[in-house]
């Protein structure tokens, strides 16, 4: 497994990491124990960076992963790298609201603490940027609790260039989080330029488009209600069609080289990114994923990836308030 340093000082991980939140409740039902056995899989493969967060089931996914890690972090607590993200509320009955205050984000690390079982998080994230709140209160808040020990470094998902600018005049943001794939590539004229100047580590998070560029699904899958792709525009109607055209040509270019579509589009984003978050609940799916890694697209195969992928359709994906 190839290995990088996130930014000019973050840690340095897999350039596969291992993403939790399909083990949330968000994605449907799924079998508790695969899950652990896939993230124990991980391990095997030379996976060292794992990341989640509070809002992924709201502890659930926390726990799991901490379960499912127990004994290597138990024997060396310093060969895995673990992320987390908080600063989204839920609301007394239903929904969530961001939530980037002081007071809240210290809350949601000491309940990531507990789940995770772990005494520092190595990575903390602001999950989303919240309108409502300062960014220099919100970074202030973390570099108190990072003096304090409870992390070890800081950064932001889902942020833009003025959002990381704020924030990093009070603390520096160390690595983004920002979603990234063939069918949604608006990062790429100002956010991954700044990210490269600044020094900040780049994880791109659905690399495989919430499972569009599986291969798996066709004009006619349907979801599970409790699975948020249910409710998203970009698994219906044209951009649907579309893109699972696409797919079906990436699968056929794909094969020919003796991989798997999924391997070709989270390799192509690592070829931009510093590091693709992939989701698995079956050791199956991390064993090909982490391949990925392996594999050097050149600048031909590059050129004919994104001359295929034209014919896509730009989809948006979820958010806190609601599915786009």
């Amino acid at each position: 497994m190839q290995t990088t340093r996130l930014g000019a000082t973050g840690p340095t991980v897999s350039r596969v990491a291992y993403g939790t939140w399909q083990l949330g409740g968000e994605w449907g039902s799924f079998d508790e124990d695969a899950a652990k056995r896939a993230v124990r899989h991980a391990r095997e493969l030379g996976v060292n960076f794992f990341d989640t967060a509070q809002a992924y089931g709201f502890g659930a996914s926390e726990r799991l992963l901490g379960e499912a890690l127990r004994e290597d972090l138990a024997r060396d607590r310093e060969s895995v790298v673990i992320a987390t993200k908080g600063g989204i509320r839920p609301l007394p009955t239903s929904g969530v609201v961001r939530d980037a205050s002081p007071a809240f984000l210290r809350e949601g690390v000491e309940q990531s603490l507990r789940a995770l079982g772990v005494e520092t998080i190595d990575l903390y994230q602001v999950h989303w940027p919240d309108p409502e709140v300062p960014a220099a209160e919100t970074a202030g808040a973390l570099q108190e609790m990072a003096d304090e020990g409870k992390l070890r470094h800081v950064g932001v998902s889902n942020y833009d260039v003025a959002q990381m600018e704020e924030f990093s005049a009070v603390r520096p943001v160390e690595t983004l989080q920002p979603p990234y794939h063939l069918f949604r590539r608006g990062i790429e004229d100002g956010i991954l330029p700044y990210a490269k100047e600044h020094g900040i580590g780049v994880l791109a998070y659905s690399p495989l488009a919430s499972g569009l560029l599986t291969g798996r699904f066709d004009e006619t899958t349907r979801f599970e209600e409790s699975d948020w792709r249910s409710r998203a525009t970009a698994f219906t109607g044209e951009a649907l069609r579309r893109n699972v055209a696409v797919v079906r040509r990436l699968a056929a270019f794909a094969e020919a080289r003796g991989h798997t579509v999924s391997q070709i589009a989270i390799a192509w984003v690592l070829a931009r990114a510093d590091v693709a978050l992939v989701g698995a609940r079956s050791s199956a799916n991390i064993e090909a994923s982490a391949a990925a890694a392996d594999i050097a697209l050149s600048g031909e195969e590059l050129a004919e990836i994104e001359r295929i992928a034209a014919d896509g359709v730009q989809v948006e994906g979820a958010s806190p308030e609601g599915i786009a």
